[in-house]
């Protein structure tokens, strides 16, 4: 049972096989159309293209399905928007709308996050959690379902104020810089308050720290204003019981610590991330996703596929948490053989028995 199999490997209790997710497979629309024998697009109603998806995570055996309910949305239109590469299927995601409601970097030093934005109720917030928890408990029945959050701390900053004016309020006064991220993690408590009120017992926590290369601001400036907001944060979950997914895009393998001393659970991470530091480290104490290389899946032969599947096997079998993931999403424009020798290596390698 997948379902068993996810909650057990978050539990640290090693299922017979090694439980496993993905994050975009699901809406590869060639991909699922050849597993299912089906005939969904991009344009398809709403409810044929979640029917489809559902389907697919089941044939697929995902044990836990990733999901966040807060995003930028809760910014309304006060907010940067950078536009959006084509990415989905078919280029629905495409958007080459660019503004901002800033003029300079100074107004990132003296945002005034609580007098610009409405944060509904605690009761509002959870109830909105919990219609979101029961909506994914439908979506993926036999998976971890969760409610979460995308806008954690740097990735919150990042959808209102953009990257321009970000790295220049970053570069011009890192001290400045780390006030609006104090004031910021003030104005985004609520939210984790609730999120340790509501009905899932599994909280995603997404926060894109770094680039692919690593820290974008000094280390010296993480561990004085994200760290220990994280704490903070963190908090009310930690209190409640919660298991806390932690998210991060990039590299962000000289923090790995310094989240683990946060009060996480598990993380989930790109390639470029070292996760055999986290196997060796912290592979009895924490659960953790990935990391298959998407590109391999992209442009790879068989034999290349097949070897990243075992890296990933042999860093994390042992250990009672782990969760096989391409680290980097399977998009659209994957070739439908590559993602499906990929799966068939998944259940071929999966066995622990």
């Amino acid at each position: 049972m997948s379902y068993a199999d996810g909650l057990a490997a978050l539990n640290l209790e090693m299922p017979d096989r090694v439980p496993r997710t993905e994050y975009s497979a699901h809406a590869h629309w060639d991909l699922v159309n050849k597993v299912l024998g089906t005939s969904v697009t991009a344009s398809s109603p709403d409810e044929v293209k979640e029917k489809a998806s559902t389907d697919f995570k089941l044939k697929w055996n995902y044990d836990f399905s990733w999901t966040i309910l807060y995003h930028s949305w809760i910014f309304g239109e006060h907010r940067t928007s950078m536009g959006h590469a084509e990415y989905a299927s078919e280029g629905s995601d495409f958007n080459n709308q660019v503004y901002s409601p800033f003029s300079s970097y100074e107004d990132v030093l003296k945002m005034d996050f609580k007098g610009t934005y409405t944060v509904p109720t605690h009761a509002a917030l959870v109830k909105q959690q919990n219609e979101h928890f029961q909506k994914q408990k439908i979506l993926n029945p036999d998976a971890v379902a969760m409610t979460g959050i995308y806008v954690t701390l740097i990735s919150g900053l990042l959808e209102v104020f953009g990257w321009d004016y970000l790295l220049m309020a970053a570069g011009m006064d890192q001290e400045g810089f780390g006030e609006t991220a104090n004031r910021y993690a003030k104005f985004i408590q609520p939210y984790f308050n609730s999120l340790a009120d509501c009905d899932s017992d599994v909280i995603m926590v997404h926060d894109d720290i770094v680039w692919t290369s690593g820290a974008f601001i000094s280390p010296e400036w993480y561990r004085k204003y994200v760290f220990p907001n994280y704490k903070i944060m963190f908090a009310p979950l930690i209190e409640a019981g919660k298991k806390i997914i932690y998210t991060s895009d990039g590299n962000f393998t000289q923090f790995i610590d310094d989240i683990a001393d946060c009060g996480i659970n598990a993380f989930v991470m790109e390639p470029t991330t070292d996760m055999a530091y986290i196997a060796e480290k912290y592979g009895k104490t924490h659960a953790f996703v990935g990391n298959a290389d998407t590109r391999i899946l992209l442009k790879g032969d068989k034999d290349a596929i097949y070897n990243e599947v075992k890296r990933c096997m042999d860093i994390g079998k042992n250990c009672p948490g782990f969760f096989m993931a391409v680290g980097n999403h399977i998009p659209s424009n994957t070739p439908v053989e590559n993602a499906i020798f990929y799966n068939e290596v998944y259940e071929e390698l999966s066995r622990r028995k």
